[in-house]
């Protein structure tokens, strides 16, 4: 305990920093994923295949090789058309995270969706509502209860594929238990600690994921309000 107790206050700035970059990798990988989601529902079909040769590349490519593949490839892309270009390892880190959630959320996003009944589309049609207006004001209302369940387990994985950044030097909650082992050589407790604080970390956003579930559940909603 007492390796452990000493490497508290390192491993807890690391841990700032994973709760920071996912919280970061959350925000665009939605907002990207919520557009691919939709794009892939386009009627034109080039956006449809643009929007499915994306996600099949980020989904079927390993993720610690999207982040070399930013990190280093593009800065050497730029650099052979004598361009100089490089990324600081935090915006490498977000990018490559973001990106490759974009993917998943994307397709999330596109079962969620098709998971509403037609009649609903066309129920709305019948009332003069564009496709736009259905999409936000019917569809996706009814649809993202569906998928808080897909979400939560997208970014509970996000968080724990955080630590693929520390290949790149980024000093996240891995990152910091590595350098802590490299000091002190006591790799089982302090890879135990650290496993530790993931493991709190995913719990409390499982709790949360479960508390919004609940709160967006018609009946938990009708309960409240009786």
């Amino acid at each position: 305990m007492e390796y452990i107790i000493n490497a508290l206050p390192a491993l807890l700035r690391g841990a700032l920093t994973t709760i920071q970059l996912t919280a970061l990798a959350i925000f665009f990988g939605f907002i990207g994923g919520t557009l691919l989601g939709t794009a892939r529902l386009s009627k034109f079909w080039p956006i449809r295949l643009a929007t499915r040769a994306y996600i099949e590349f980020f989904r079927g490519t390993p993720l610690l090789v999207q982040i070399f593949w930013i990190y280093f490839g593009f800065p050497a892309l730029f650099k052979s058309l004598g361009l100089s270009f490089t990324f600081d390892r935090w915006s490498a880190g977000v990018l490559a995270l973001s990106l490759n959630s974009a993917a998943y959320v994307a397709e999330i996003v596109r079962g969620g969706i098709q998971s509403i009944d037609r009649g609903q589309w066309e129920a709305a049609s019948s009332m003069g509502l564009d496709a736009i207006q259905t999409l936000r004001y019917i569809v996706l209302p009814q649809a993202l209860r569906r998928m808080i369940p897909p979400l939560g387990n997208e970014f509970t994985t996000l968080l724990k594929d955080t630590s693929l950044v520390a290949v790149i030097g980024l000093e996240e909650l891995f990152r910091r238990g590595q350098l802590t082992v490299a000091t002190n050589f006591r790799a089982f407790e302090i890879y135990t600690a650290v496993g530790l604080t993931y493991l709190a970390l995913n719990l409390m956003f499982s709790q949360g994921f479960t508390w919004l579930e609940h709160w967006t559940d018609p009946t938990e909603k009708a309960k409240r309000n009786a």
